[in-house]
């Protein structure tokens, strides 16, 4: 049985660990991949409930990353399994 998404999984971002192991700011990520800080700061803080693939796309080319390495899935185990 497949949990579903609204009730427990949970998808996690690492901007702020990638940002940290490139030595780059916030700003300077938004900067080069021309979105707003605000919205950039929505998803470094898990509230975005979507992702443009050509944001993550350029998330991904100047952070030198695939977008596993940016996006993970928290699921809790599943009673039975």
């Amino acid at each position: 049985m497949v949990p579903e998404a609204t009730e427990t999984a949970r998808i996690c971002v690492r901007l702020d660990d990638l940002l940290y192991e490139r030595r780059m700011t916030l700003t300077e990520l938004a900067e080069r991949i021309g979105i707003t800080l605000a919205n950039l700061s929505i998803l470094k803080t898990g509230k975005a409930k979507a992702i443009r693939f050509s944001t993550l796309e350029a998330i991904c080319r100047e952070l030198d990353c695939q977008p596993g390495d940016l996006l993970s899935c928290e699921c809790p185990e599943v009673e039975g399994d």
